[in-house]
């Protein structure tokens, strides 16, 4: 039998497990780097506990100190990203097989890091001409519809912090460079349910993309092709396809996950 004692120190040992994921996911949202008094207004946990648990996670190689003083996430969680990214991918792409099979278009998923979207999975067009994204590629959310898909289930507060962190960079000339126009954008995708990148990230390109709900990272999923063949694409019938998918995809996500 479970003595009362016992039970405490579990509840204590998944609280505390549960404190260092979110301080993680805080200096994750600070851009990888940030001071102690920083986590403890975001966090409301008191400083002697939160040292406590960075001083754990530089101790095994999760974050580091900087000459700063500053707090960085570690070197370590590399790995472990790494290995996530591949199971998610291979989760994603059978779902991604039949978005490329009914469209004839290359399909991606892709997730959020930071303030930029890293490819994790993809499922190639069998057109001669094709896009080609090489998974683990990362490129800027903002020029992307992946990532302007996932910047459109954050709350604008969230996603003002994640755009002011970056240059907004014009990858051409349809680019969208200013906080206030993007804003204006993810009202429209949130309307909409899905995000288009017409010639954005690429001149020619045009892609189609839709969030994965309840991802347990910002995730979404996307289909991509010339623009002139992507013009010939009914959104009325891809759209809900796409949504479906994704929906089915975050189901199977929540399952594995659970």
């Amino acid at each position: 039998m479970t003595t009362g004692p016992q039970r405490a120190s579990q509840g204590g040992g998944v609280q505390s497990v549960e404190r260092t994921f979110e301080l993680l996911e805080l200096m994750a949202d600070a851009g990888g780097e940030v001071a102690l008094s920083e986590l403890a207004e975001k966090s409301g946990l008191p400083l002697p506990t939160i040292h406590r648990i960075i001083r754990t996670l530089v101790s095994n190689g999760y974050a580091r100190q900087q000459p700063s003083r500053r707090y960085a996430l570690g070197p370590r969680l590399i790995r472990l990203g790494e290995t996530a990214s591949r199971a998610l991918g291979s989760w994603a792409r059978p779902y991604l097989a039949e978005l490329t099979e009914a469209t004839g278009e290359t399909s991606n998923m892709a997730v959020l890091d930071g303030e930029q979207i890293v490819y994790v999975a993809q499922v190639p067009s069998q057109h001669s001409m094709r896009m080609f994204t090489e998974v683990g590629r990362r490129v800027d959310a903002h020029a992307t519809a992946v990532g302007k898909a996932v910047m459109a289930t954050l709350p604008p507060d969230a996603v003002t912090q994640l755009l002011s962190r970056t240059t907004m960079h014009p990858q051409t000339e349809r680019t969208i460079t200013s906080i206030e126009a993007m804003q204006e954008e993810l009202a429209r995708i949130r309307e909409q349910g899905y995000a288009l990148d017409d010639g954005e990230q690429e001149v020619g390109v045009r892609c189609y993309a839709v969030a994965v709900p309840g991802a347990p990272a910002g995730a979404a999923i996307s289909i991509s092709g010339p623009e002139a063949r992507m013009a010939r694409i009914s959104t009325d019938e891809v759209i809900p396809l796409m949504q479906r998918l994704a929906k089915d995809l975050s189901a199977e996500l929540s399952t594995t996950t659970a």
